[in-house]
């Protein structure tokens, strides 16, 4: 049974970074839900924009899947841009669509956890005073809803570049949100806090750039794995930049496939390349 999980939070859990940055990850046995199927995964995972990009859980995913080889993992997208915790309130509209493709997930899956990065639009106007409590009554009400009361759950914090420059300057609080986030995950069952420490952004100065977020991947995974928290940058987390070389016979037809649907490769190409690969 494939092993899922959720993606929850708002445009950095989606993912903005560039995919021209990094190379692209592609493996038969990572999935993503789309339109209701297991697709094999390609970034964007979370199309919640049409400037959707590369995101933490792709090199999570990819993380998981050389841990556990074999077997197949899903990524849930549910993440939306701009969201506040106020967004996802158990009432509104965003946690009950991510309670439905939960529970979706649930009927071809096992939900083994749940990756959380929320906070840029928490990060003024002091309402990181009330950041801990809406949160808690947010998780709670999800692990209720969905029988998840052992699942781990993963929690990013914020980046050192915000409250500086472009759409991040506003952003003036991130540290005191980073307290409430290492604080609610000291406080709760099976919740494990991940740095942000080192990662830099895009020129925007508030999304995480492709490289950083294949880096943030590494440590939720890294969290995940060991059960615990991860309060600096892991030596060796380049490897996270990292991809195979070579692809099974399932993925090549899937990349000869992109190709002729960009435009990249003639049909005739595609039959061409095509047979390479069905040879014996």
């Amino acid at each position: 049974m494939i092993k899922s999980f959720l993606m929850l939070g708002q445009s950095n859990m989606a993912g903005r970074g560039f995919l021209h940055e990094v190379d692209p990850i592609y493996h038969e046995k990572i999935k993503m839900l789309r339109n209701g199927q297991w697709q094999m995964m390609t970034e964007p995972i979370n199309y919640d924009r049409p400037v959707s990009g590369v995101s933490l859980a792709a090199s999570f995913a990819d993380a998981w899947s050389k841990t556990n080889p074999g077997e197949e993992i899903g990524l849930v997208p549910c993440a939306e841009g701009g969201s506040s915790l106020d967004d996802w309130h158990p009432e509104g509209i965003l946690f009950q669509h991510a309670l439905s493709e939960a529970r979706f997930a649930l009927q071809s899956s096992q939900i083994c956890g749940i990756l959380w990065h929320q906070g840029e639009s928490d990060s003024y106007r002091s309402l990181h005073e009330t950041y801990s409590n809406k949160l808690t009554h947010i998780i709670e009400t999800l692990r209720n809803e969905l029988k998840l009361d052992e699942v781990p759950l993963i929690i990013g914090g914020l980046g050192d570049f915000l409250g500086k420059t472009g759409f991040g300057q506003h952003a003036t609080e991130y540290v005191q949100v980073n307290e409430q986030l290492q604080h609610f995950a000291n406080e709760q069952r099976n919740c494990y806090f991940v740095t942000a420490a080192d990662l830099t952004a895009n020129p925007d100065g508030i999304h995480i750039d492709a490289v950083s977020q294949r880096k943030f991947g590494y440590r939720y995974f890294e969290a995940f794995s060991k059960k615990c928290h991860v309060l600096e940058p892991i030596p060796g987390e380049e490897q996270s930049l990292k991809v195979k070389d070579s692809y099974c016979k399932t993925e090549q037809i899937y990349l000869h496939s992109m190709d002729l649907a960009l435009g990249k490769i003639t049909y005739g190409e595609f039959e061409a390349q095509l047979a390479k690969v069905m040879q014996p």
